[in-house]
């Protein structure tokens, strides 16, 4: 007997197909993700490396020459004709023309960090190795050479000094200024603001005071005490304000003079630089430290020049406090619900009907939330939260105002049905005869979904906040209406009682990525600072996922030989 052929309608019927289908289409994903990150990484972590400080001729006009001095950025490719309409003379029968943006810096005398520059004028390219790179708390970075010191107004550079002489005295000079800065940063942060925080506390007491006067005896004494204490901070606030202005005198004692591209010279209070570096100079392996030096500072450090410039540490902060007490608040009511419908509720219209409505939920816009968020946690219990308990601190809000309490609360609700939805899957999977056996051996039904059913739930309630915590993180739209801000100066974790301040408005990364992407005034310089916070924000989310998938596959096994 002869055997059939496979025919293309078998192939079908036999499903390989739709198993390469699905292949292929798991295949194109895994690649789409690795591109967006590999693209994310390559741009915004490169713009970390020290880049070589060019200078070159710039000649538009004959016997004109301009000096251009800064770091190339990119090359891109414009046509001839748009070069000529634009008033550019160029070879018209070459069609295509490279022009470079070129960094030039020095903000504060030319206006902008960034220009074009046609490339046929550029002529005479090198790298000094005297250049320097300043970057600086206002103005961009500075672009140019160094000529001389001056201390308390005066020339104190040898004219006999060396070019590397100059720069090892400045660096000298600079690393005291630093030294003197973070003094001051940790007085007016630190002592400053504790006694800022405590004044405002004698304050509230008192107007409370007002509004509920206790006993005559007892409001003598209590205002007694009080304007003890306030003496007492006063004259805290006293000697700090000295210690403050005798730094202030001395971080300005010592500046530089520079002279920019355009040869004109400018004087800098090293005050107001946060680095130098003479890239041109350095090696692979300067260049190495000096780069993992540089995206230290990123992660570490508080942002500046409308987020442009500096870091994104209170954005970090922001987003993984928030994703956590969201994560407290999500679970205990999603595994409530879920324990509720599935053990508790009579299964009949009225709990198909909330099941429904749990999974349309989790489709509503997050915009929505947001605003409810704002309608209901804000302005109605925040409010009435602010006249219960806070009365002596009207008419400005503690609680009625958005902040990172109901910024998590927010995204709690609108992570809520994940949570449910996963959780009662689990429950759904756990046999029968599990339960039976408990309550044959005398456990309540309490006990046994206590002891019993969730600890063997517990790897799909984990699934469950897994995909909250994904979802949470990257929302930015609810967050802009409940708490999340431009610029937070301070986190809301500090050595201040409460210690813990939820009333406070914070910083996010995904917020973070939309206003430096979108609202930024510098947009060339704040191109490379989206890519690496989005970068950022996709690495905190994978370790947040990373940490609760270990606990999951940790009671997953743990479970595993009830569940069999």
């Amino acid at each position: 007997m002869k055997q059939q052929k496979p025919t293309l309608k078998l192939w079908f019927k036999s499903g390989d197909p739709w198993v390469w289908l699905n292949a292929a289409a798991v295949a194109l994903s895994i690649i789409a993700v690795i591109g967006l990150l590999s693209l994310l990484a390559v741009k915004g972590l490169s713009h970390f490396w020290p880049k070589p400080i060019m200078q070159a001729t710039y000649e538009l006009q004959a016997g004109q020459p301009q000096i251009i001095v800064g770091e190339h950025v990119e090359t891109a490719k414009v046509s001839a004709q748009q070069l000529i309409d634009a008033g550019f003379n160029v070879d018209p029968n070459q069609r295509l023309h490279e022009r470079s943006l070129i960094k030039v810096g020095n903000r504060d005398v030319f206006g902008s960090d960034f220009a074009w520059f046609i490339d046929d004028y550029l002529k005479g390219i090198e790298y000094p190795k005297d250049l320097v790179n300043l970057e600086r708390r206002e103005w961009g970075n500075f672009y140019g050479e160094i000529t001389g010191l001056k201390e308390n107004g005066q020339v104190v550079s040898n004219t006999d000094a060396t070019p590397d002489q100059l720069y090892e005295d400045f660096t000298k000079r600079l690393d005291r200024a630093l030294s003197l800065y973070d003094q001051i940063h940790h007085i007016e942060k630190k002592a400053i603001g504790s006694i800022n925080h405590k004044m405002e506390r004698l304050r509230l007491k008192e107007r409370k005071l007002e509004l509920h006067p206790p006993a005559a005896d007892e409001l003598v004494k209590e205002k007694q005490l009080i304007s003890d204490k306030r003496a007492v901070l006063d004259k805290e606030y006293q000697g700090l304000q000295t210690e403050l202005n005798a730094l202030y005198d001395a971080v300005k004692r010592d500046s530089i003079t520079a002279k920019v591209s355009n040869g004109q010279e400018i004087e800098i209070n090293l005050s107001h630089i946060v680095k130098a570096t003479q890239p041109n100079k350095m090696n692979f392996f300067t260049k190495i430290g000096a780069y993992f030096h540089s995206l230290w500072e990123f992660l570490t450090g508080d942002p500046r020049e409308a987020n442009t410039e500096g870091g994104i540490y209170p954005a970090i902060f922001g987003t993984v406090i928030m994703v956590i007490l969201m994560s407290v608040m999500v679970t205990p009511f999603g595994v409530v619900a879920a324990v509720y419908l599935r053990e508790y509720a009579p299964q009949g219209a009225i709990t198909r009907v909330i099941r429904i409505a749990v999974n349309n939920l989790a489709g509503v816009p997050s915009i929505v939330y947001g605003v409810f968020g704002l309608g209901f946690f804000v302005y109605f219990i925040g409010q009435n939260v602010d006249q219960v308990l806070f009365e002596e601190a009207l008419p400005s809000p503690t609680f009625g105002t958005p902040g990172l309490l109901w910024a998590s609360l927010t995204l709690a609700l609108l992570t809520l049905p994940v949570v449910i939805v996963a959780t009662e899957e689990g429950l759904a999977r756990i046999p029968r005869a599990v339960r039976e056996g408990s309550l044959a051996l005398g456990a309540t039904k309490a006990e046994t979904i206590w002891r019993i059913v969730l600890p063997m739930a517990s790897p799909s309630m984990m699934t469950g906040l897994i995909l909250a915590v994904a979802r949470a993180a990257g929302e930015v739209a609810p967050l802009m209406l409940v708490g999340v801000v431009k610029l937070a100066p301070s986190l809301p974790v500090d050595g201040n009682f409460p210690y813990f301040h939820l009333d406070q408005k914070f910083m996010h990364l995904g917020f973070h990525i939309y206003d430096v992407g979108f609202q930024s005034p510098n947009v060339e310089a704040a191109r490379p600072l989206v890519y690496a916070t989005a970068f950022l924000l996709v690495v905190v989310i994978a370790v947040l996922n990373i940490a609760a998938v270990m606990i999951r596959n940790r009671l997953r096994e743990k479970y595993k030989a009830l569940e069999h």
